[in-house]
């Protein structure tokens, strides 16, 4: 069966295959009021937490912006930029940082593990958004909660939970005592399709909410989306060959113990089909002056499996006011296809399985709120490749891929935090943690026939970070926060065996001896809310980089590539700005805007000598506009928006060799307009329209591979029951 069989099926069984669906909620001027549990491991608002903290909600990024990946749905967040590598590959950048040394969560489980590449990568793109109720938003380092990787952010993607009936009520009467029925079951559901035209996209999604009883529900969809090839602006146009597949599909089950105790076990699929990383191949279009690829074929497969089992009690004992406990799986397989100019065939894929374990206490104590904890992560990993001649005959089957064969990572953390009340305006929050951290690489040697010898190996990290935030209340409305923050990032499999392309035209080798990376800092910021009218907020950062471990180039050629490896060489730093307002300035009428700017240097290596740069890909300038209005009866909304980018010609020197990727004196600057609309006929009934890109823009995103979508017409449609 095609998938676009498959996508007919789905819609065509819309009355059958549903989900829970909310109606678009009325309109909310606040942005600091939203609940952030990631900021503290505990639930405050984004107001109260010390950082600069964001909650997105799928209000906003379904109902409202219908988004087409997990990724775009944090577009709008401020200070976040989205690199693209291809149509089906992106990576958000905070705070300067992607890659790995930015931490995404599912539930609070990790989804970084011990093979995430350096730089952009595509694995963000692995969380459906449509399984997500909210998206929260953590700035800067979060290593003392998160551990490794917590760098320039923390994002944690917080699934759907099945909706239960009421409890059956007991009331008296004074005759005796009369129990009163729940009203039996809960039973919810929706179909939605959203489709595009400068995607030449079609997707669908069902999903059904059974709240059997009170004390148990369970929830599960199916996600079915077609992507053609993408259409650019005027003058670049359909960017052939850059469409791909995929298919979701997730389940989950909620049984409440006791008032007290909950229990979720959940399961996710994700598959993604011959996505290409576009910029490499023929079929790229050279924008600005950009070099053009040389590969025939460059096309990922990617999928990822997540199954936990996630033990919540509340007020356990005077001393215990909550206790986590959860156990997780994750696999994550990817093999690349490529086909090199002459005809040669490369094959490399591997496969992580990954086993997690995690207990998260919360207690009183004489001096605050105590939040404590263990999480531990096991990761073993098996990686392939094979070789094929231009006549389709088979070469070789090498012994390993992209990363080291039978191999495996572990990572262990033990964290404190205590958030402490001095008088009724100051809150201090001190935190510790102890990271350790060991691999074993097992059949690192690509070739063992050739004169390089590469032998089995192991590692052993250890680092311990502190974390000092204050809040202080001017008023119960305004605040201003600031803080000190260490970072920490342990040299995973991918660092220290990779043998695989890094940027373009260049392959990275294996090293040893790596250290972790150490980061320091310091953010000072304010959050108000005037008269339930205007939130508004602004935040500067300014991060310190110790040990950043960064590409040197070795000279040698290997497979017709220059070699790279990786050493302890990058000290630098990063700091920018962070401003946000929102302002309901009448009834129904709610404007928008956030500006974001950075900038930093950092060591790198260039013409054989370590040298002081910009940090690579560094967000430029960038500003968001918008104005929605809503209906009184929340029937009728419209929304437009810009979103403004300057010229970022502060290019490292890994930047001004990624001519596939970034033109000549960098990448040019961009105005782009949007305008939706949404119409609620029925109380079942949701639809979407906008039109994206009004004026045909043709833009690139700093750093990405592909060009956004030109003038793109967006029409969606949500029946729910």
């Amino acid at each position: 069966m095609t998938i676009h069989t498959k996508l007919q099926l789905a819609i065509a069984c819309s009355a059958v295959l549903a989900h829970a669906a909310s109606p678009v909620e009325s309109m909310n001027y606040s942005i600091l009021d939203e609940v952030v549990v990631t900021a503290s491991r505990s639930e405050s608002t984004v107001l109260d937490a010390p950082f600069t903290a964001h909650v997105v909600d799928s209000s906003d990024f379904r109902d409202r912006r219908s988004v087409r990946t997990f990724t775009d749905a944090l577009s709008t967040t401020p200070g976040v930029m989205l690199q693209r590598t291809g149509h089906g590959q992106a990576s958000p950048f905070m705070r300067g940082f992607t890659g790995f040394r930015t931490l995404a969560l599912i539930d609070g489980i990790r989804l970084n593990n011990a093979v995430f590449r350096e730089g952009p990568n595509q694995y963000w793109s692995t969380i459906d958004s449509y399984t997500i109720d909210r998206i929260d938003v953590v700035k800067g380092p979060s290593s003392v909660l998160y551990g490794s990787d917590a760098i320039g952010g923390t994002v944690n993607a917080i699934t759907k939970s099945p909706r239960l009936p009421a409890a059956a009520t007991t009331v008296r009467d004074g005759k005796g005592t009369v129990t009163q029925a729940a009203g039996g079951r809960e039973i919810h559901g929706s179909t939605e399709y959203r489709y595009a035209s400068a995607e030449d996209s079609h997707t669908a999604r069902g999903e059904l909410s059974l709240g059997l009883s009170p004390n148990f529900g369970i929830i599960g969809g199916l996600s079915l989306k077609s992507y053609g090839d993408l259409r650019g602006g005027d003058v670049i146009g359909r960017q052939r060959n850059s469409g791909y597949d995929e298919i979701d599909g997730d389940l989950k089950m909620l049984w409440k113990l006791s008032d007290n105790t909950d229990l979720t076990v959940a399961l996710y699929h994700f598959e993604q089909n011959n996505a290409p990383r576009w910029h490499s191949t023929i079929f790229s279009q050279s924008f600005d002056g950009t070099s053009l690829g040389t590969d025939l074929r460059r096309d990922f497969d990617q999928s990822r499996d997540l199954a936990y089992a996630k033990l919540e009690t509340r007020d356990v004992a005077p001393w215990l006011s909550k206790a986590t406990f959860t156990l997780s799986f994750q696999r994550q397989t990817e093999e690349q296809d490529r086909i090199r100019a002459g005809g040669r065939r490369d094959v490399d894929g591997f496969q992580d399985d990954q086993y997690g374990f995690s207990v998260n206490l919360e207690s009183p104590s004489p001096i605050g709120k105590l939040t404590y904890g263990v999480e531990y992560y096991h990761d073993e990993i098996q990686s392939w490749g094979s070789r094929w001649n231009p006549d389709g005959s088979l070469r070789n089957i090498k012994p390993r891929g992209p990363v080291a064969d039978d191999s495996s990572y572990d990572l262990l953390g033990v964290y404190l935090q205590d958030e402490i009340k001095v008088g009724s305006r100051l809150t201090i929050t001190p935190g510790v943690r102890w990271t350790f951290a060991h691999m074993d690489a097992g059949i690192v040697d690509p070739d063992p026939s050739d004169a390089l010898v590469l032998d089995s190996f192991s590692e052993e990290m250890s680092a311990v970070t502190f974390s000092l935030r204050g809040k202080y209340d001017i008023s119960e409305k305004w605040n201003v926060f600031t803080g000190l923050s260490q970072g920490f990032r342990a040299p995973n499999v991918s660092d220290f065996t990779s043998f695989d392309i890094a940027r373009s035209g260049e392959l990275e080798t294996p090293t040893r001896n790596l250290d972790p990376e150490q980061y320091l800092a310091f953010e000072f910021g304010t959050k108000a809310s005037i008269a339930d009218k205007i939130d508004l907020y602004a935040a500067y950062y300014r991060t310190w980089i110790d040990d950043q471990i960064i590409r040197f180039p070795t000279g040698n050629v290997v497979n017709g590539d220059p070699e790279v490896q990786r050493v302890n060489s990058g000290d630098g730093y990063i700091q920018g700005v962070e401003l946000g307002a929102s302002w309901g300035f009448a009834k129904g009428w709610v404007a928008s805007g956030n500006f974001a700017w950075s900038e930093g240097e950092v060591g790198q290596f260039n013409n054989g000598a370590v040298g002081v740069y910009p940090v690579s890909r560094i967000h430029p300038l960038t500003a968001q506009l918008a104005v929605r209005w809503e209906s009184d009866d929340a029937k009728w909304w419209a929304e437009g928006s810009a979103v403004l980018a300057r010229h970022q010609d502060r290019l490292s020197p890994g930047d001004m060799n990624d001519t596939q990727r970034i033109p000549p004196g960098g990448t040019h600057g961009y105005a782009v307009y949007h305008l939706r609309a949404g119409w609620k006929p029925t109380d079942n009934i949701n639809i979407f329209a906008a039109c994206e890109n009004i004026t045909d823009e043709d833009y690139r995103i700093h750093g990405s591979g592909i060009n956004e979508p030109g003038r793109n017409f967006i029409l969606g449609a949500k029946f729910a029951f």
